[in-house]
């Protein structure tokens, strides 16, 4: 079975349950950055035997928060060993606005990973874009690159859309099932290093 980690940052307990989400469909560790932007004891060896990296943060003020941009900038010593190279890499945001400009925080995401030379997985879900969509509907928000959710700024966790959350562990399951496929494909050898 593939290793596939889940590191995020969460501001107010959104992201968090966004993360949590993704980890339950992809049988997941959940790693979290703390307030100071910092993983826990471990949490750099727990990226490197991992198979697949899936990463989270809330979208502030159109990318990443400062502390996922914190543990991003701390991985080049990873990008410098080329840890994280061929392991399978997806994101995932939550904002306040229905479009926040989440794309910009999928996108650095993206960048991240495309920076340590891991493989990205889409979201593969069609849209919930007609007449009779409704918000709770799988990929209501419609993202392509990732998974998205919506929050209300004065609504707390527990108020999130349950299509949101669907939508997010669904992907969680693509990215557990692309690992699968490309460990066996690698001989089943999650220690395969390409020449």
């Amino acid at each position: 079975m593939p290793e596939v980690v889940v590191v995020y940052h969460s501001g107010y307990g959104h992201t968090q349950r966004l993360a949590q989400a993704v980890a339950r469909g992809a049988g997941a560790t959940l790693l979290a950055i703390d307030a100071e932007g910092n993983l826990p004891a471990g949490g750099w060896e727990q990226l490197k035997a991992a198979d697949a990296i899936i990463f989270g943060s809330p979208t502030y003020m159109g990318s990443v928060s400062w502390q996922f941009k914190k543990f991003a900038d701390a991985s080049s010593k990873q990008w410098f060993a080329q840890e994280w190279k061929d392991k399978l890499g997806a994101g995932f945001t939550n904002s306040a606005g229905m479009n926040g400009d989440k794309q910009g925080t999928l996108t650095t995401l993206f960048t991240l990973a495309m920076q340590h030379g891991m493989l990205w997985v889409s979201q593969g879900l069609m849209p919930a874009n007609t007449k009779a969509a409704k918000r709770d509907d799988v990929n209501y928000l419609v993202s392509y690159s990732g998974a998205i959710a919506q929050s209300p700024s004065d609504a707390g966790a527990d108020a999130m859309a349950a299509g949101d959350l669907e939508t997010a562990r669904i992907f969680g399951e693509r990215v557990a099932a692309a690992a699968q496929r490309w460990t066996v494909g690698r001989g089943g050898n999650p220690g395969f290093q390409p020449q």
